[in-house]
């Protein structure tokens, strides 16, 4: 008698649980032949608050741990996606029609993304930051402080791009709320997994599956998202209203634009979300 494997059930991925969406809503996802691969849950506005609210609630204890710490952490996840790169090759080739050599091309490329941004996590401070020369008896002292919750809309890429968006701000102390690419979201949960098994704080990253014409503007305009990431938008329209939404309180926006992931990453994904604190002090105090 043949076996009957057991499917997997494809969630959100909110304060490092796994929960259906509140709406009970999912969206047939399929693979690059248009065979059914998965259903996926399909995220409301509620489950967006949520997200945000766990994100926010992880921020504090995130953004004061030590750089070096942050950096071990998600050089950890790099370690954890390389012992999983089987599985993630195997998605790969499923969800985007990929040659078994384009797709270890990708896996070795987010594990390769994930360490370079580990290991920038605590040098930024010194690239950025410094003693500033005044003309007066003070210290003078400026060094980068992350900018709280930042809501992406991931490109599809859906390995790479999606390292690529959120390795930068987590590494500098930033939280996020991601919303996957539409087409190719199951890739996102499975590296949920990756994360919630490594040592990343639950709600540090939040993973939402669905429509993001119908999420990303309900977190461009919440009043706790400090700022916004329009990597994955790819109509026009969508990324001015969502430019325009977030003018609320006057969030951080990296607009879209012309880019290839596979090339070599920038610090300015870390800078872009990164704020300036300076200090002056007396001398002699």
């Amino acid at each position: 008698m043949s076996r009957t494997g057991v499917r997997k059930t494809y969630k959100l991925y909110i304060g490092g649980a796994f929960p259906r969406s509140e709406s009970g809503r999912t969206y047939l996802v399929n693979d690059a032949t248009g065979a059914l691969l998965a259903n996926a849950s399909k995220a409301s506005r509620k489950d967006a608050r949520d997200a945000v609210q766990a994100a926010r609630k992880a921020f504090g204890g995130w953004s004061g741990r030590a750089a070096y710490n942050r950096g071990q952490v998600v050089y950890r996840v790099a370690e954890v996606l390389e012992s999983r790169r089987a599985q993630f090759e195997a998605e790969i080739v499923a969800a985007m029609g990929a040659t078994p050599a384009e797709a270890d091309a990708e896996v070795d490329a987010a594990i390769d993304r994930l360490v370079w941004y580990a290991g920038w996590s605590d040098k930024i401070a010194q690239v950025l930051g410094g003693a500033n020369p005044v003309a007066g008896p003070y210290f003078n002292l400026s060094s980068p402080e992350p900018t709280g919750v930042v809501a992406v809309v991931a490109p599809e890429s859906p390995l790479l791009g999606l390292v690529s968006v959120v390795a930068p701000l987590i590494a500098v102390g930033n939280t996020c709320v991601v919303i996957a690419s539409q087409p190719a979201p199951l890739l996102a949960i499975t590296f949920a997994e990756v994360l919630a098994t490594s040592d990343v704080p639950g709600g540090v990253v939040n993973i939402l599956t669905g429509d993001a014409a119908e999420i990303a503007p309900w977190l461009a305009s919440h009043l706790d998202v400090n700022g916004l990431d329009l990597t994955g938008v790819t109509h026009t329209d969508l990324a001015r209203d969502l430019e325009i939404a977030a003018a609320g309180n006057l969030k951080r926006v990296r607009r879209p634009g012309v880019e290839n992931l596979a090339m070599s990453p920038a610090l300015d994904r870390m800078t872009r979300f990164l704020e300036i604190k300076t200090v002056w002090h007396p001398l002699g105090v």
